[in-house]
């Protein structure tokens, strides 16, 4: 009888090989979210998923290639929340603002989003570099935001010369960092970036000040 243990039957008492793939998964976001990648061991990931380090490697082949597919899948249920924005039918301004409500509250709700991409900046995006998925992932989401751009301007609305990607930089730099600089920011300020009486408040006044950059008039100046 081949046992949870035996990679022939990666799916074995009675679990489907999607299914411990996906526990993996999540066991492995917690641990090098936790210890950062040099830091996470493959042993505490398989203690927690109730497998072995054969497993792991039977389904990713590595540490290296289990942190990459984690990278791949936190980036990837961000750039699906930003597909779903209904541009085609939505006011720009509107839309702008929906988008920055949809960062901003994926970035406050996936705190281990943040503490990885952080830990793949320190490694200079070693990972992302080699990986097939991550290299195109940012572009749908991209012509999103272009889309919402260019009718902004035709119906002459948006006066800002700001392209998409700065666009996004934009809007990200405010979400991560309210929660990647939360408790420096803290000691430092004496000012909690994440309190949940000031959440809307925030929330609120980056999209103000984003739609009121896209909106200026520039003539007047």
């Amino acid at each position: 009888m081949s046992s949870a243990e035996d990679p022939a039957r990666p799916g074995g008492r009675g679990r489907d090989a999607a299914r411990t793939s996906a526990e993996i998964l999540d066991a492995a976001t917690r641990e090098f979210s936790r210890a950062g990648f040099a830091g996470a061991r493959v042993d505490e990931i398989a203690a927690r998923t109730r497998t072995t380090k054969r497993m792991i490697y039977y389904y990713f082949g590595g540490k290296e290639q289990l942190f990459t597919a984690v990278l791949e899948r936190a980036y990837t249920a961000l750039r699906q929340a930003e597909q779903g924005l209904d541009v085609e039918h939505t006011d720009p301004v509107a839309a702008i603002r929906r988008l920055v409500e949809l960062t901003f509250d994926h970035h406050e709700a996936h705190p281990e989003f943040i503490r990885l991409v952080s830990i793949e900046n320190f490694h200079e995006a070693e990972h992302i570099a080699v990986s097939r998925k991550l290299a195109g992932i940012g572009s749908p989401a991209l012509e999103v935001v272009g889309r919402i751009l260019a009718a902004g301007r035709e119906r002459g609305v948006f006066t800002a010369d700001v392209d998409a990607v700065e666009l996004h930089a934009m809007i990200s730099s405010f979400c991560f960092f309210r929660v990647s600089n939360r408790h420096t920011f803290g000691a430092l300020f004496g000012r909690d970036l994440v309190a949940s009486d000031q959440r809307d408040r925030y929330r609120a006044m980056l999209g103000d000040m984003v739609i009121a950059y896209l909106t200026a008039d520039r003539a007047a100046g």
